[in-house]
């Protein structure tokens, strides 16, 4: 289905190798790129930013380059018949399972997919969102030395393939029916994933808050295979799914920080009258997050990472290619496994 890449793999494109939360800066395209509904841009003080959407999505820069090819097996959603009963199946299995094992698991770092079964044909698949470029490149950029800016990595995309690996989603995670919906309920959302996948480009890792307390304010929300999952319940309760009464838990990592500060774009921060200090101190602050050749290497970016976040108390986010300040509060990050209840029929949710 919607794809990154060429013309159209992803959501009929590829497969993951296993499970992930993982994209690319587009600077010949930002001017286009932004909706019409965006291009006024929201006031810096509406909280949370709203994540921004696009009106294609572009290819990715060559330099971007994923360890574990994207979507490797994707095809087209299929159209399915109007009188089919689709099964819609929950799916979620620790991250990098394929890899590590239940070793996440642990930790309740989870990734979260759909399945779907068709009545009349018996076949099966997976639809699932993720980073093209695996996590870190979604998270941190890559700092080249013929480059100014930060470069990014950062798209994400939706994958559909026929097939659901059950021995992956049952051993160390969740597969279980949520709902029964028509094949003219399934084509439907159909259009929507192609939609939202061509609008919603790019992978963000974190969800800023204020505090870890029930109504903290929050300043930014991540956009990652939970929230793709999460969105697409929502749309399926709207064109009039029914979901079974389980509980669902997703995971989500935090960061926790005073009200942010708004720095700039690329262009105002690091063009030719840019401020250079604080390019400077945004491209220092990176550094110790790319990736390491020696342990010896690696343990000393440990120690500058813990200085800099939570000695100093400092965190520059990248968010809707802009540059935000964050000033870090205890307890600084945290994961969490927290429920999420499925979708009333014809109710929203509000933050996907």
């Amino acid at each position: 289905m919607a794809q990154a890449g060429s013309a159209h793999r992803g959501v009929g494109g590829q497969r993951s190798a296993g499970a992930a939360p993982g994209c690319a800066l587009w600077r010949w395209a930002l001017a286009l790129l932004w909706l019409p509904t965006a291009a006024a841009g929201p006031s810096r003080r509406q909280w949370p930013v709203p994540y921004k959407r696009f009106s294609f999505r572009p290819e990715p820069d060559p330099y971007c380059q994923a360890k574990y090819t994207f979507c490797p097996t994707g095809s087209p959603i299929p159209v399915m018949k109007g009188d089919d009963v689709i099964e819609v199946f929950r799916l979620q299995a620790p991250v990098w399972e394929f890899k590590y094992g239940n070793l996440l698991g642990h930790l309740k770092i989870m990734h979260d997919a759909i399945g779907f079964k068709s009545t009349l044909t018996g076949k099966n698949y997976t639809m699932e969102w993720y980073e093209l470029f695996q996590l870190g490149n979604c998270t941190f950029p890559h700092l080249r030395p013929e480059m100014n800016a930060p470069f990014w990595c950062n798209q994400g995309a939706a994958c559909f393939f026929e097939g659901i690996d059950d021995i992956h989603w049952r051993e160390n995670g969740t597969l279980v029916l949520v709902a029964t919906i028509s094949g003219n309920t399934f084509n439907e959302m159909a259009k929507w994933v192609k939609r939202d996948n061509e609008t919603g480009i790019y992978y963000e890792t974190w969800t800023v808050q204020a505090s870890p307390a029930r109504g903290a304010e929050t300043w930014f929300e991540s956009y990652d295979c939970s929230k793709f999952v999460l969105r697409t319940y929502k749309k399926l309760a709207e064109l009039g799914a029914e979901f079974k009464k389980i509980e669902t838990n997703y995971t989500r990592i935090f960061l926790y920080s005073g009200e942010p500060t708004y720095l700039g774009n690329e262009t105002s921060v690091f063009g030719p009258t840019g401020n250079k200090t604080l390019a400077l101190a945004i491209k220092k602050f990176y550094y110790p997050f790319k990736p390491h050749w020696s342990t010896k290497e690696f343990l000393f970016s440990i120690l500058q990472i813990f200085d800099a976040v939570i000695i100093h108390r400092e965190f520059y986010l990248f968010y809707n290619f802009e540059y935000w300040f964050l000033p870090m509060k205890f307890p600084f990050i945290k994961v969490t496994y927290e429920e999420i209840p499925l979708p009333n029929r014809n109710k929203t949710l509000s933050g996907l």
